[in-house]
């Protein structure tokens, strides 16, 4: 049996609350807008949903990275009062309450209390949405009626964080002070600097092609027969683009406002450019197979929401 990053959505997945790849993409869009710029038009659904999975992942194992390697001091009284505040808030959650006089104040607390005990407040956030459910419950009619709540929220919450949150973030987060060309030397001088570029170019790279490559060896998943390595490998390069995460963990790491912060910045721009770049490049030599296979996806002869290619032919 093949993944479904390999073969395209599975259909009960698109029953479920995802009719199609464009809601879930939304999702990623705040800290992921430029590798999905790059991969709008004829890029086959298994790759896009490749990315967008990828996106997820590395982001989510950035922010243990945040809560692992820069806590200092620890401090357990408020650490406990944000775990019991977000169970409180899971089982409300699970029982589907949507009160927003509930769940907000909750929301909140939890936050707070998060940061009181010394340990990055994007955890709670993280914590507070793996408690959401994705599907509806059998009473509410079950995966075919409709979203699940996660979905309901992410909606009702996306004009607030794509509007004023990420906005307010990029612009006190992402200001550069190059300084000219020499500045820009400067800054590319700093092994810190060099250090990101090279992550991000390379060491995105290796990491999520060897990891593919071990998946696809060891296990039962194997690479789509309509695509190759060397689309694994541009969507591997766009792995390397970074924008939030990256700079919250340099701020991190360097303190907001230093030299070596804005050092930092300039690093993670410039590797997310070149990683754009290649990634381009290498996907542009497939672009005639790309949209070969997106006019495969398109057709629906029965005219059932579903592409025929998701779907069991019959015998």
């Amino acid at each position: 049996m093949e993944p479904s990053w390999a073969t395209g959505p599975d259909t009960s997945t698109l029953n479920a609350g995802l009719p199609d790849l464009a809601p879930s993409r939304e999702r990623v869009v705040l800290s992921r807008w430029p590798q999905l710029t790059l991969t709008d038009g004829d890029l086959p659904s298994a790759l896009r949903t490749f990315l967008l999975t990828l996106a997820v992942v590395d982001d989510l194992l950035a922010i243990i990275v945040i809560a692992i390697f820069y806590t200092s001091d620890l401090a357990f009284l408020p650490l406990l009062g944000a775990l019991v505040t977000i169970t409180v808030f899971g089982v409300l959650v699970q029982n589907r309450i949507r009160s927003g006089w509930l769940l907000i104040p909750l929301a909140v607390l939890a936050w707070a209390l998060m940061h009181a005990s010394g340990i990055h407040a994007t955890v709670a956030g993280v914590l507070l949405g793996f408690t959401v459910p994705v599907l509806r419950s059998a009473a509410a009619g079950g995966p075919d009626a409709g979203p699940g709540m996660a979905e309901h929220f992410e909606h009702l919450w996306r004009p607030l964080s794509a509007g004023f949150a990420v906005p307010v973030f990029a612009f006190f987060s992402a200001g550069v002070t190059v300084g000219g060309l020499s500045g820009l030397a400067t800054s590319l001088q700093d092994r810190v600097a060099l250090g990101i570029i090279v992550g991000l170019v390379a060491g995105k790279v290796i990491g999520i092609l060897g990891a593919t490559a071990a998946v696809s060896r060891f296990t039962r998943a194997q690479l789509d027969e309509s695509l190759s390595w060397w689309d694994v490998l541009g969507v591997c390069l766009l792995g390397g683009i970074g924008f939030t995460v990256s700079l919250l963990i340099g701020e991190l790491a360097f303190g907001a406002g230093t030299e070596r912060d804005e050092h930092v910045k300039v690093g993670v721009l410039a590797g997310s450019l070149l990683s754009a770049i290649l990634a381009a490049a290498v996907l542009r030599m497939r672009e005639r197979t790309y949209r070969r296979l997106h006019q495969q996806e398109s057709v629906d002869a029965d005219v059932d929401g579903v592409p025929d290619v998701y779907q069991d032919k019959p015998i």
